[in-house]
């Protein structure tokens, strides 16, 4: 077995909708919100999953995004990761309704074990890396470039750069007052653009969605292949 070891198990991780009280009302939230249907839409439609794939949903929350990829190809080999066990539950009986065989992973991605010949070849993650401490967002950029195979992909939807006052004065009337300011603002100022670019190549911006709540960015990566 491999397991992860960056990340530090003891980091405390923020609740959907900042409270977890609100958990139940996460998935209403997000699809009133965040224009929820057109990025996870672009989400899926850009991880181009294949029947071969070995894809990891880090921060997978209630499952909606895998469910999607699921339903875009049953033959995937697809895995949710996330900290909250309120959401993680929630994801289970969704996708069990659904009659999906989709793994399930309770814990931060620094508690993931692997079978040694398994590897993902795609990463992605939606609406995590806001609720991520500042000083662990690197860390965390650093644990999925570990843990992609060399060519593979990563897909990031986020709250990232606020680029006018509109979008900053939306973002702070709503994330930032459910998640806090400490760990959102990083990613209104640019942190996260920062990130990837430094640590993928190839890395762009595919989309930019203005929601209620502040613009969202879709950004793509690549981990560079191993050259002989």
């Amino acid at each position: 077995m491999r397991k992860t070891s960056t990340l530090d198990r003891a980091v405390n991780f923020t609740p959907a909708l900042g409270k977890a009280w609100l958990t139940p009302l996460y998935d209403i939230a997000i699809r009133c919100l965040t224009s929820e249907k057109r990025w996870r839409s672009a989400m899926i439609a850009e991880a181009k999953v294949e029947p071969d794939d070995r894809l990891i949903d880090v921060g997978s929350g209630t499952g909606s995004l895998l469910i999607g990829l699921r339903s875009a190809c049953p033959q995937a080999d697809l895995l949710g990761v996330d900290p909250d066990r309120a959401t993680i539950g929630i994801a289970r009986r969704k996708a069990a309704h659904k009659m999906s065989s989709i793994r399930w992973h309770h814990g931060f991605l620094d508690s993931l074990e692997l079978q040694d010949n398994w590897r993902p070849n795609k990463i992605v993650s939606s609406l995590l890396f806001h609720q991520v401490p500042a000083g662990q967002k690197k860390v965390l950029i650093e644990e999925i470039w570990n843990l992609l195979e060399p060519g593979g992909m990563v897909l990031i939807a986020d709250y990232m750069k606020q680029e006018n006052p509109l979008m900053r004065a939306l973002f702070r009337a709503t994330v930032q007052r459910l998640d806090g300011f400490a760990d959102t603002q990083p990613n209104a100022d640019g942190v996260m653009e920062n990130l990837i670019s430094a640590r993928f190549i190839d890395s762009k911006r595919l989309a930019l969605f203005i929601t209620p709540t502040g613009a969202n960015s879709l950004w793509r990566g690549f981990k560079e292949r191993i050259v002989n």
